[in-house]
This record gives structure tokens, sequence and C-alpha cells, in this order.
């Protein structure tokens, strides 16, 4: 993902003054990405000392706080940090604290209010003909409840207009294999996310599935299906006449729709995200970032309790305790 910033970096134009990897042999970049061997550093204070506007953090969740921290009290104005945010709620909030202090404006890359799969969802679901949002569904492979699974809790309080305040999770005997080192572990399962209102969330990406991204946006009148990995949409919507019937009549005639959607892709909603964050627009903030992160903890909670609702509030999670997402 490193590699993919750097890349969108130079494909918006921007001056890429550095690049900083702990490990030497990953500096050993390819042609299309022309910094000098100068300005390669294996210590981040060095790469400070360039003074850069905005700093990205794509390394692994362990070390997002701190280097986050250290880019703010180094007067970076703009921080672009890698999700989950952090591996810990007193982490997140010591990012979003320093940011404050130093002025410097932090953004999540929880891209989705950028990606044409969601905001075509927001635009229907959140019309009189779909009937408003009442659950999402979420059904695929084996991609991670923290990998990708704090996507969809950020894409959930995004199209519901609010923040998850309760869950229920049963994960998989299995931990997910992570590619960047035997310490670092992810969780296969399901998952319940409900709002105050009594919008739900569901999530089902179990170690025994393993294909596909398909996603399904119910509402009062209408479904809408998208398959985000192929870019297909589907939308169902009851005739004007039947609208007013109760849910109980599900099957009346309905006018039905398919079309073509952008397929999922990294570059493109990353490059808007960070155009926004040095633009002073709308981005996924640290306390959006954060609220991913507390919803993924409540579903470890959950979980560790056999199912049990958890309250995702302040003081009902551990601030402190750290999960070793990469």
């Amino acid at each position: 993902m490193g590699r993919r910033h750097m890349q969108v970096v130079l494909d918006s134009g921007l001056e890429l003054v550095g690049v900083v990897d702990a490990d030497p042999a990953a500096l050993d970049l390819p042609a299309e990405i022309p910094i000098p061997r100068e300005r390669r550093f294996t210590d981040l204070d060095q790469a400070l000392g360039l003074r850069p506007d905005c700093v990205i953090v794509a390394t692994t969740a362990t070390s997002h706080a701190g280097y986050t921290c250290r880019a703010a009290e180094a007067g970076a104005r703009f921080i672009l940090c890698e999700k989950p945010m952090a591996t810990s709620l007193a982490d997140c909030d010591r990012m979003i604290e320093s940011c404050r202090i130093h002025g410097a404006r932090l953004a999540i890359n929880h891209q989705m209010r950028f990606m044409e799969q969601y905001t075509t969802a927001r635009q229907i679901t959140s019309g009189e003909a779909f009937g408003g949002l009442a659950s999402v569904l979420v059904a695929a492979g084996n991609f991670g409840m923290a990998m990708n699974g704090t996507h969809y809790f950020e894409m959930f309080r995004y199209l519901s207009g609010e923040p998850p305040a309760s869950v229920s999770a049963w994960f998989s005997p299995s931990s997910v294999p992570n590619p960047r080192g035997p310490q670092y572990e992810d969780r296969a399962g399901s998952a319940r996310v409900t709002t105050a209102s009594g919008k739900r969330l569901y999530l089902e990406v179990g170690d025994d599935q393993g294909h596909g991204v398909t996603v399904l946006y119910s509402g009062r009148h209408g479904q809408l299906l998208i398959d985000e990995m192929h870019g297909e949409a589907r939308l169902s919507v009851r005739e004007e006449q039947y609208r007013e019937l109760p849910t109980t009549r599900y099957a009346m005639p309905a006018v039905r729709e398919s079309w073509a959607i952008r397929p999922a892709d990294a570059l493109e909603p990353t490059r808007a995200v960070l155009q926004a964050l040095l633009a002073g627009e709308d981005v996924p903030t640290g306390e959006d970032g954060r609220s991913a992160v507390a919803t993924l903890i409540a579903a470890y909670i959950s979980s560790e309790n056999g199912g049990l609702v958890v309250e995702v509030v302040d003081g009902n999670l551990p601030e402190d305790r750290v999960f070793p997402w990469a």
C-alpha cells in the first residue's frame, strides 16, 4: 500500500520529498518512483527534517500512532494514515489529540465516501422511493475484520448517518494468515452492528468463504445489490402505488434496473482522500477512524463472550488493550 501511496502522490503532481521504511530492502523502489537514494530513509526523524507539508503513514498498524504523533510534532500540516487507524483506543486518542495540539489535519484512509459503489448506494437508499436504509448485508470471502471489516464499519456509519451503537460477533476459530509477519493476526467470522435507531449492518466473512464481495442494501420499498468485484448493480423498488402497503406484502410489483458500476479500486479513491485532505474538504477524520476501531474492538469482546451484545460507548471498551492487527 505504501507504493500505491507513492504512485498517488506522483500522479497528483505533488512533490514526493522522501520515503521511510525500517527495512532497507523495502527502499529498493521501481524505476517509476524516482526518489534519489539520499531521500530514502530508515529513520523517520531524518525524513521529517525535510519539513514536509504532508505525511502519509502507510506502515503496519502497530506504528501508526507513533509515526502520526511524531509527524504532527514536527510540523506536518496534513497527515493521511492508513487503516485500521491504530491497535488500541488509547493510541487513537493520542493521535487525535497530538494533531489537535499541533494544528495538523488528520485523515484516515477509509475511502468509501469517494467510491461510486457507495456514493450511488447512499443516493439511492436515502431516496423516498427506496424508503430509507434499513439494513446492509456484506457477504464476502475471508477478507479480515480489521483489514476490510473496518472499511464497512465506516461505510455503514457514513451511509446511515449514525455511529454504531452495539455489536454482536461470532469469529471463526482460525486466524487470517498475514503476509506481513506471524506477529500479526486478523479474524474471520460474522458480525451484527446496529445504530441507536435500529439500522443494521451484517458482515458474513467466515473462514469457509473464499470468493467475492457482494453487498445488499435493503429499505422499506426496495433492495439494491452491488457486486463490488465485478462492478454490477441491480435495483428493485416497489411500484409507487404499492408503497403504502405493509412490509408483509413483500411480493408487490416492482421497477427493476441493472447497470454497470465502477469495480473496487484502491488508487483512485485514495487519491480523492488525499486531494480532499489538502484542499480542506470533507474527509474520513480521526474521529471516524476511531469509531471504526471501537466497533472492531466491540466485535472482539462480543466474540470472546459468545456473541454477547456489546455497547459501543466510551468506558465500555478496553482503552489500553493492544490488538495484533497489521
